[in-house]
């Protein structure tokens, strides 16, 4: 108003001397009262003017409200609790991504890591105090945002650290209210308005009218849409306008993502990439990617994890870099913290045992079954709560993981992910059962005044119990296992539930069953059989079907030359049960560059698990004087990942050279050299 001329510099004065915002507001709004045919002369609209300072002073009040200044504490006092912001620098810089994959979209999270080898597309990165700003000047804010990343990333991580740095007054001051939700929390409600969810992010506002009007910048978001109970369906949405309405909350989400509720509030969905397709790309502003560590930030993360032990911080690490595809998967925080505290206990009992008996974990089953045994002995991270006898330990466990795996295995089949006590009560679960130390470790416990919700601590620990469940229960059942209800044609014999997994998991949609299978398979290998033979396996019954159950799976492999990312999760079923013999002749093949004639069906899914797990192939993936038009194409998915490629001397035609030009050309492409 001084830069107009609609104050001079001793009315702002008087402004500036009133004991409060709301004061100094009024100050003003008087002093334009009393000029407002000057202020209409230099056409600028009285009216508005007052509007604008009557609002602003409504909200500066508002902002002053102890009630408001109270949720502000709030946010800092649950948002700060436990977060130490000093490792969380990988989560200020976002990057910014165009649409999801065609990976993305359709498999499962690990398959994602390993078939990009944990390399990020070349994206821009955005920070995180910018995340809702402009991009540019011509530009407006984003309405619409979502932050994609695999299990484990730090998606949730994010929010908090968001949410407390905002609410301290640091990032986003012209954002008045940030409301967080969590789909958790919005799957124990079946009907749901507009005000009344803002009134569930903000306790302590009477009047939500304020913001559903869109009075004050607000910012609403949406932690983990992969954990939500029923599915987006945009294409049938029930369109709703009224604030007041109570609706189903599918429909108010999907009401509040298209605009037609909470017009002017900017939304920000934070999901697991598969389950954020299900949001059309036309009406996202503006997507972002948690990215993985990098070699350093894996370094520091382990060295926080053994901080009283740098000597085993540095074995782990060494470990984990001599193994390619574990290397990889460890680029994930969630991930790497499984990996090192499995690695960690196998370093510190190793010395105690015969070389014969301990070989270094080098599979996800034999890393897993590693973390079994470390969550029910004594080096747990965190001290135990009771320390039970050997024997008492072992039945408890088979009680528990029993109980959790049933819980596990039919929650993947229903893709749930969050449980309620309902649900511990629907599959049998004595809740004084979640109290003991094993589920303690194996389950994380939320608990808000509104709910108490439990998840498994990794999505991969749900497989894991989930593949040991049906491991058990496949030696007895009479029916099949995926039909919960048990009706079902007769299906007797673990090798014909172990076929009826792995079939189901080649033909599912939604790739989820993928990793199931694969600590299903190493269940079956003789290294997992030593680590949990008298905890939770019988010794040496594997021997029965590991042969047959290899057969099934290398008749798998016989597809015509048809390899997609399910043929590799196949090999690495048979790398779970300990038979590389076809991936090891390939193998050598690639190293003497005579791969020239043996490339059939079966060595070609071989060789396209091996681009993605050989070290051979990590400076340069020599393919020179060995491919046809036929095994270029069905190797096409894998090639796209490798960033240096030599393809010399393969006397290519030209339709192999468009095939080559349209794969350069692909989203996902990462090849940087060609010849």
């Amino acid at each position: 108003l001084r830069r107009l001329d609609l104050l001079t510099a001793e009315e702002a004065g008087w402004a500036r001397e009133a004991s409060s915002l709301p004061e100094q507001v009024r100050v003003v709004v008087d002093v334009l009262a009393a000029k407002g045919s000057y202020a209409s002369q230099q056409h600028l609209s009285f009216a508005f003017i007052v509007t604008i300072f009557l609002l602003t002073s409504a909200l500066i009040s508002l902002c002053t409200e102890p009630v408001v200044q109270k949720h502000l504490e709030s946010l800092q006092s649950y948002y700060g609790n436990g977060l130490d912001t000093g490792p969380l620098q990988r989560l200020t810089n976002l990057l910014l991504v165009e649409g999801l994959t065609d990976i993305q979209q359709k498999e499962h999270d690990v398959l994602q890591i390993e078939a990009t080898k944990g390399l990020q597309s070349v994206s821009k990165s955005i920070s995180l105090e910018k995340l809702f700003l402009p991009l540019s000047k011509l530009s407006i804010p984003p309405r619409i945002s979502v932050t994609i990343g695999v299990a484990g990333i730090g998606k949730s991580t994010l929010v908090k650290l968001f949410v407390y740095t905002w609410a301290k007054g640091e990032i986003n001051r012209d954002i008045i209210f940030v409301l967080p939700l969590t789909f958790r929390e919005l799957n124990t409600y079946e009907k749901l308005s507009a005000e009344r969810l803002i009134c569930l992010a903000f306790p302590h506002m009477a009047e939500p009218n304020c913001i559903s009007a869109g009075a004050a910048r607000t910012l609403l978001i949406l932690d983990g849409l992969d954990e939500f109970k029923t599915p987006l369906d945009f294409s049938n949405t029930v369109v709703c306008t009224d604030p007041k309405k109570e609706i189903q909350v599918d429909n108010l989400i999907t009401n509040i993502i298209r605009g037609n509720l909470l017009q002017e509030a900017s939304v920000w969905v934070t999901s697991r990439p598969a389950a954020a397709s299900q949001i059309p790309g036309g009406l996202v502003d503006r997507m972002t990617e948690i990215r993985g560590f990098r070699a350093a930030e894996m370094k520091d993360f382990l060295d926080q994890m053994f901080l009283d032990n740098r000597d085993l911080s540095s074995q782990v690490l060494h470990h984990i870099r001599a193994n390619r595809s574990l290397y990889i998967l460890c680029t994930v925080p969630g991930f790497c913290w499984i990996y090192g505290s499995s690695i960690g206990y196998y370093l510190k009992n190793s010395t105690n045992q015969s070389q014969e008996t301990t070989v270094v974990p080098r599979t996800l089953s034999e890393i897993y079954s590693y973390y079994f045994k470390m969550a029910l002995s004594s080096d747990w991270p965190e001290k135990p709560r009771e320390t039970l006898r050997i024997e008492q330990a072992v039945n408890n466990s088979k009680k528990i993981v029993g109980s959790l795996g049933r819980l596990a295995f039919y929650g993947l089949l229903r893709k749930k992910y969050v449980f309620y006590e309902q649900d511990m009560k629907a599959y049998g679960i004595d809740l004084a059962l979640l109290q003991s130390s094993l589920c303690s470790r194996l389950l994380l416990k939320e608990e808000t005044p509104s709910f108490t919700a439990y998840c498994f601590s990794h999505l991969t620990i749900q497989e894991f119990l989930a593949a040991v469940y049906y491991y058990t229960a496949a030696k007895r059942a009479i029916f099949d296992l995926f039909t919960e209800s048990g009706m079902s044609w007769p299906k007797l014999g673990f090798l014909n539930h172990f076929k009826s997994a792995v079939q189901r998991s080649l033909q599912a949609e939604d790739r989820q069953l993928d990793v199931f299978v694969r600590f299903l398979s190493g269940l079956l290998s003789p290294q997992v059989n030593k680590l949990l033979s008298g905890w939770l396996l019988v010794k040496d019954e594997h021997n029965s079907f590991r042969n047959q159950a290899i057969g099934f799976l290398q008749g798998c492999l016989n597809t015509n030359y048809v390899i997609s990312l399910r043929t590799v999760n196949t090999m690495h079923c048979l790398y779970e049960i300990q038979h590389m013999e076809i991936a090891k002749a390939v193998e050598e093949a690639m190293k003497n560059e005579s791969l020239a004639g043996m490339l059939t069906p079966v060595n070609c899914s071989a060789l396209a698990y091996l681009l993605q797990v050989s070290d051979v192939c990590v400076e340069e993936t020599n393919l020179s004087s060995c491919l046809t038009y036929n095994v270029c194409k069905s190797l096409l998915p894998q090639l796209l990942f490798c960033q240096n490629l030599r393809l010399d001397n393969n006397q290519f035609k030209d339709n192999v050279m468009e095939l080559l030009g349209s794969m350069l050309s692909v989203k996902d492409c990462q090849i940087q050299k060609l010849r």
